[in-house]
């Protein structure tokens, strides 16, 4: 008979002994359940959720000790009793000793906080997002490598891209990794040590160099273009220093800056001059896709050369369908060919720095330091001899093969370096435990990869590797946040924490039809009746058209066209951009003067151009620089709820949606959101039949929606919110009136507060519930930091953190240092 051994006797000791453990703590909840909180929900809760009654699907007078650990039911009840949502406030409320008698008893009994040590949270090894792996080879390489063409779109995970548990590798991006690695390093690392002279000229550097003044337009970037429909020209010099041999190249496309079905017959004549000399003179028509490439081959002496376009319009009284314009895509003027006069490589000291020994040992020291030293950069913390040894055998090999140089050996080294898992994983060590912990912390070289990665998404720089190398980071940690803040990088934060938070991101992707809204705001009938028949009848091939089908596409397609002629608001690329750029530096004016928090829900100012001022309605704002502009008293506008971003993303195509803005307002402000629908939930229009609904306003639909008790507890949270901001339509613009039935925006929020219009809301919100913005925001910025979400057990770090706002008049700069500071930033589990 064989014994097991001793390591499985004790192990298996462990094993029963680890659920009796459990069993005897949740018992001890249980009692202390019965004893002091029972109590409390009996006078307060049990009527709708106990004596048989489970309104939300919440049951609190059926726990067992086996089932009195439900930590996200405990959740629920923390957040809502927290925020008094529960009990409703039509109800008998306890007082606030009996609140915080329960909030405290749910953090340390169900969800066993130990408030001295608390549990840092499981953090999944994180791969570089598709912005955190652009910024991070910006940094390592010296290039602009566009991940969003190379990689496909991150899946977003609590609100955020950069979660751990959503960034997995599949083969596919294994794949593209490898790829990218390669075109990486062709596009950076010089493989020669002379090449031939080049200037290329593409976007704001062509538009400066031909352009003496500001072109301003709805371009849909800052390439240098000519209209088709009018004559112009734009010239430039360019001065030849050495005699030689030249090329000069260059790249047109036709575009178009409309989406309005229907072919441009428009033509236009192209002229391109050099020294005076016509070397491009051709008709152009639009065709989708087409680009035109030309090069032309000259022998220069020394002086100045000119370069001259001109466009003439080849054809009048056409319709103007497309908005046609000549886009100049790309100069380049290339030389002196005679290698005599070749240069250095751009770049080729970053990668090269100092001589290049000749061969033998001193070289092979020369390849292992300087792939050493780029490896340590790369993988963001010391590497190993062993991995230096591997990468320096490939950089020999590849530069021993006939015809390769020893700059291409390097160079495939590190490709090698960056397709590794250590460079595209944020790799994680940790210290050893001190007495009495439990949960270690980590190294000084993964906090300064969690800092890099949460202020600058990006790598850590040498001074932060610097102070992870002699162990100093931790103890210079406040100094460190604010360099950071300081550093240009930062801008990162500002762009990618409110850009998905507020989804300024997601403004210039926002589809709204300008027409159906202008239509409805001005209760245009027979316009809208119109637009109605044309998207029917058009989607019938022209070839199965009756007659009659024929005669009203005609006949409707005539008034849409004079519709989109009409002058009147659209949502255009360049308002789109300007609404963006108003939400992120209204953000960053918050996070870098350390304004108070709650002025991100109400101001007296804003962020406005000319453009983004006259489709408010505010008047005097000049320039089409975003800015910062005093509001008149009492505007509707101030805070980031009233801005075209928001109002934009959380609308419908054709018209506003007070549920999406009620919901974006429960999750993104309170901290509160709504559960999901129950299934087959009937839809909004389903309220009444398509008569009743021509004759209701969109306050008197959702009205009718709530009668049915599916529906009712969650719109009576959202609802109100949503309707507050109904005297802003879809594009963001304020109006009195839908369809000729005037904007009721009065409301009572859950909680009981009373408001009549979006001022007083906001007002509500920035100082009855700034406190529940407190810890949603606080929430939101843990999760963003530390690329996971938030659980039950980082309770009492977002009760430290909330408490640090309040204390300091809601200023992020103490926020932020204290979140760095926190056992789920500073630590991790075993």
């Amino acid at each position: 008979m064989r014994f097991p051994s001793v390591r499985l006797i004790i192990s298996s000791g462990w094993l029963a002994a680890a659920p009796l453990a459990a069993s005897a703590a949740n018992t001890t909840v249980f009692e202390s359940f019965k004893r002091d909180i029972d109590p409390i929900l009996d006078s307060y809760c049990y009527d709708c959720h106990g004596f048989g009654t489970g309104k939300g699907g919440v049951t609190l007078d059926e726990f067992t000790a086996e089932t009195i650990g439900d930590h996200e039911l405990w959740l629920r009840v923390l957040k809502n009793a927290r925020a008094h949502i529960m009990p409703p406030r039509e109800e008998f409320q306890p007082n606030e000793e009996e609140r915080a008698q329960l909030l405290a008893w749910i953090k340390t009994g169900p969800f066993g906080i130990d408030p001295q040590n608390p549990d840092p949270g499981h953090l999944t090894l994180q791969r570089l997002n598709r912005v955190e792996y652009q910024n991070t080879i910006r940094e390592l390489m010296g290039v602009e490598f566009k991940a969003a063409d190379a990689f496909p779109a991150d899946d977003s995970g609590e609100g955020f891209d950069n979660i751990g548990d959503i960034l997995t590798l599949s083969p596919m991006m294994l794949e593209k990794y490898l790829d990218a690695a390669a075109q990486i390093v062709e596009m950076a690392v010089p493989t020669q040590p002379s090449v031939l002279p080049e200037m290329v000229l593409r976007d704001e550097e062509l538009v400066d160099r031909f352009s003496p003044t500001p072109i301003e337009d709805d371009r849909s970037n800052d390439d240098l273009q000519l209209s088709f429909y009018e004559a112009s020209s734009r010239s430039a010099t360019h001065t030849i220093a050495t005699p030689g041999t030249y090329q000069v190249a260059v790249r047109l496309k036709p575009v178009s800056f409309s989406s309005f079905r229907g072919f441009d017959y428009n033509r236009c004549r192209l002229r391109m001059k050099i020294d005076g000399e016509t070397r491009i003179d051709e008709e152009f028509e639009f065709i989708t896709g087409k680009t035109f490439e030309y090069t032309f081959d000259y022998e220069w002496g020394e002086g100045e050369r000119s370069i001259e376009f001109e466009v003439e319009p080849l054809t009048s009284g056409l319709e103007k369908v497309k908005r046609l314009k000549m886009r100049i895509e790309e100069l380049a003027i290339r030389g002196p060919y005679e290698s005599e006069h070749w240069i250095q490589p751009e770049n080729y000291a970053r990668f090269f720095p100092g001589e290049i020994p000749a061969a033998g040992p001193a070289r092979q020291a020369y390849t292992r330091s300087l792939l050493k030293d780029f490896a340590t950069r790369a993988f963001r913390r010391p590497v190993d001899d062993e991995t230096v040894g591997q990468l320096a055998e490939i950089a020999a090999a590849v530069s021993a093969q006939e015809g390769y140089t020893y700059e291409m050996g390097v160079s495939q080294a590190m490709v090698a370096t960056l397709a590794s898992p250590r460079f595209l994983f944020r790799q994680e060590g940790a210290l050893p435990l001190a007495n009495g912990e439990t949960f270690p912390l980590i190294d000084e070289y993964a906090l300064a990869s969690r800092l890099s990665y949460f202020l600058w998404s990006s790598m850590p720089d040498e001074e932060l590797l610097a102070l992870a190398r002699a162990g100093t980071l931790r103890e210079n940690l406040d100094a460190q946040v604010d360099r950071m803040f300081r550093d240009e990088r930062s801008s990162q934060f500002i762009d990618n924490f409110s850009g998905q938070w507020l989804h300024a991101r997601d403004i210039e992707s926002v589809n709204i039809s300008s027409v159906d809204v202008w239509l409805r705001d001005n209760a245009d009938q027979e316009a809208l009746a119109a637009r109605k028949e044309y998207s029917e009848v058009r989607q019938i091939p022209a070839a199965r058209r009756t007659p009659e089908q024929q005669e009203t596409y005609t006949r409707t397609r005539k008034i849409m066209v004079e519709l989109y002629d009409r002058d009147r608001p659209e949502l255009r690329t360049s308002l789109k951009r300007a609404m963006r750029q108003e939400t992120e530096k209204y953000f960053e004016y918050v996070i870098r003067e350390n304004r108070s928090l709650a002025e991100l829900l109400d101001s007296d100012y804003a962020f406005l151009n000319r453009d983004l001022a006259k489709h408010y309605g505010i008047e005097g704002i000049t320039g089409p620089k975003i800015r910062k502009v005093a509001l008149p008293p009492d505007s509707p506008r101030g805070g980031v709820l009233t801005q075209g971003t928001l109002l934009a993303f959380t609308s419908n195509p054709t018209r506003t949606s007070p549920v999406k803005r009620g919901v974006f307002i429960l999750e993104n402000i309170l901290g509160t959101p709504p559960a999901s629908p129950p299934p087959n939930i009937p839809s909004l229009e389903d309220a009444a039949s398509p008569e009743e609904l021509k004759n209701l306003t969109l306050r008197e639909n959702l009205a009718l929606h709530r009668e049915d008790t599916l529906c009712a507890s969650c719109h009576n949270r959202m609802d109100p919110l949503g309707l507050a901001l109904e005297n802003f339509n879809a594009m963001g613009m304020w109006r009195e009136s839908e369809l000729n039935q005037p904007v009721d925006p009065t409301g009572v929020l859950v909680t009981g507060e009373q408001f009549s219009n979006i001022q007083e809301m906001k007002r509500i919100l920035a100082n009855e519930r700034i406190n529940d913005f407190y810890y949603c925001f606080s929430e939101k910025l843990l999760t963003y930091a530390l690329g996971r979400g938030v659980e039950y057990y980082d309770t009492t770090t977002i009760d430290a953190l909330a408490e640090t706002l309040a204390q300091n008049e809601g200023r992020p700069a103490a926020l932020i240092h204290a979140l760095v500071k926190s056992a789920p930033f500073q630590k991790r589990r075993n």
